[in-house]
């Protein structure tokens, strides 16, 4: 269902545990510890999930990327390791990646290039081999020279092993049916139904953590995106997961059992 909504959810069958990672902003060498330390507790029925913003902030957005594509291998190379065991949910950081290699249709591309800078998109502009000085001139220039600009960030990106194809299996949202728990990154809209949240899952009004009742169903919602880099907070309803990697904190990860009970947490 790539085209509509069920094409951006993804399902987790038969989890025996669920590892979730919270927000890694560019934080390459963190995510490598924090690798090896799932990989020495991974076990057959566990499944992984990545909640959002690889990219932005921390200065090693490409390297980041590298080593999620890595660790993806190693998972499935283990015994009865399969693709589907793994999801990559889309973050605001993947968000404004995509809608930046877009900019030249944009009605104000100065104004979005500005709020992105003020959101922490410049390290992956960097990554990408350009300069956001540029950009802001290109905005000025026009749309030829955007494009100019942005398709040099696109072959640059296309030039990395795996980055392209990782960038195109990111999903919305994440279901563990067996729960059943919803992974998000950073938000939902409790008046929305699951198949129409568009945006909310980046920019949601409100805060999941929150909720006062289960959100269509589901015994928890976690996700992997804090304004407030609080780290590990568990309500009722909600499970947020993010100690502000690559703005001063650290960055975390945790095991879920399939009713969302947290088993486990790491911290790096």
């Amino acid at each position: 269902m790539k085209g509509g909504p069920e094409g951006k959810l993804a399902r987790l069958r038969g989890a025996r545990r669920i590892w979730a990672v919270g927000s890694v902003h560019g934080e390459a060498e963190r995510l490598s510890r924090l690798h090896d330390q799932i990989a020495a507790r991974f076990v057959d029925g566990d499944r992984l999930i990545y909640l959002g913003n690889y990219l932005g902030h921390g200065s090693a957005v490409v390297a980041t990327i590298d080593e999620l594509i890595d660790f993806r291998s190693r998972i499935m190379a283990r015994p009865r390791g399969f693709a589907s065991d793994i999801v990559f949910l889309r973050g605001a950081q993947e968000e404004m990646w995509q809608k930046l290699l877009q900019l030249q249709f944009a009605q104000n591309p100065g104004e979005v290039l500005g709020w992105m800078a003020r959101n922490g998109v410049e390290p992956t502009v960097a990554g990408y081999g350009a300069e956001m000085r540029q950009g802001f001139a290109a905005s000025r220039d026009g749309p030829r020279t955007m494009t100019r600009w942005t398709s040099g960030m696109r072959d640059a990106m296309n030039a990395r092993p795996g980055h392209t194809p990782l960038f195109s299996i990111l999903r919305h949202a994440a279901v563990a049916l067996e729960g059943p728990l919803l992974f998000v990154s950073a938000g939902l809209n409790p008046a929305r139904p699951l198949a129409d949240q568009g945006d909310a899952f980046w920019w949601g009004p409100t805060d999941i953590l929150e909720l006062t009742a289960p959100f269509e169903g589901f015994r928890r919602v976690i996700r992997g995106f804090d304004r407030d880099r609080r780290g590990l907070v568990q309500r009722d309803y909600a499970v947020s997961l993010d100690g502000g990697a690559g703005r001063g904190g650290k960055l975390l990860a945790a095991a879920f059992a399939a009713n969302g009970e947290v088993l486990e947490v790491l911290e790096i």
